[in-house]
């Protein structure tokens, strides 16, 4: 009777380890780098999981910049991350700049799966490249849509960026050259000081990322940059290999957000965490939850 008691005992403890390790490795690491727009879509698709299938997430949200969330990512500690392709594309495999989307895309695909064994999933839709902002009443003035139309005023006016807008291969320097820019002062900042200047009125014209919410609080306008100068910063989540193949479903899963997001939909979804103050998990679930990705 002993005996059986026992036996009894150890099976079900061991059965019970059994489900704690089954339930253990049911589980997939989602990080983000330290900026609104990023952890956003992190959250995304952290929800896009937990609400689909039974696989559990571990978030692993703000990290750093792109090179700690890179090696992670390579060593494993974390399955997946949001990219942009032309990060992609200089930062990681140290290639020069090229301005075609598609290209660049297919650049990144091939080369990272060859490399790191890391494949990129399909863009979610928006393009966060550099753009330059001028304000309304500026463009109003000048009757300006294009940075060409910029050009041709832009000797009586002031332009303002960050430092490492002005030491970057696709920053001032390429765009002063491609655009025949000349103007009429420039000012060198901290990337925290760049809108509340231009909010100031202490400069007219800025660099910008396309998605930037201070856009619209600004209510700035943004100029096509009709010469395709800036490169291609589309948003994709990049996975382990394993990750892929050790749950089937997660690809397809993730690639319904394809295509999900515009510009102008990002924008004024980074607005509403950093200038309305809304919860990162809140402004991502209303988001999906309108899109029909949960419930």
């Amino acid at each position: 009777m002993f005996k059986k008691i026992t036996a009894l005992i150890i099976g079900t403890v061991m059965f019970t380890l059994l489900l704690m390790g089954c339930s253990k490795s049911n589980k997939i690491t989602i990080g983000s780098k330290d900026f609104t727009e990023n952890k956003i879509l992190a959250e995304m698709m952290a929800q896009l999981i937990e609400n689909n299938s039974d696989i559990k997430v571990q978030r692993k949200i703000n990290m750093g910049g792109t090179f700690v969330c890179f090696q992670a990512l390579k060593k494993g500690q974390i399955d997946l991350y949001p990219e942009y392709t032309g990060t992609g594309l200089t930062a990681q495999l140290k290639q020069p700049v090229q301005t075609d989307p598609d290209r660049v895309y297919e650049i990144v695909s091939k080369e990272f799966e060859k490399k790191f064994n890391i494949k990129w999933l399909k863009p979610v839709g928006f393009n966060n490249t550099y753009a330059l902002a001028v304000k309304r009443e500026v463009a109003s003035k000048y009757k300006m849509e294009s940075v060409s139309d910029l050009a041709k005023y832009s000797k009586n006016l002031v332009f303002g960026g960050e430092h490492e807008f002005f030491n970057r291969e696709d920053g001032y320097n390429g765009m002063i050259k491609t655009y025949n820019l000349k103007f009429k002062s420039t000012a060198k900042m901290d990337v925290s000081l760049k809108y509340q200047a231009i909010g100031q009125g202490k400069m007219d014209v800025t660099d910008a990322f396309t998605t930037d919410g201070q856009l619209k609080a600004l209510n700035l306008k943004v100029l096509k940059d009709d010469k395709n100068f800036f490169p291609p910063y589309y948003a994709a989540p990049i996975v382990r290999d394993a990750a892929l193949k050790k749950y089937l479903q997660l690809e397809k899963l993730l690639n319904r957000l394809a295509g999900t997001i515009n510009n102008e939909t990002m924008q004024e979804l980074n607005y509403k965490v950093d200038n309305q103050k809304q919860s990162i998990s809140k402004v991502a679930g209303d988001f999906l939850k309108k899109k029909g990705l949960i419930k």
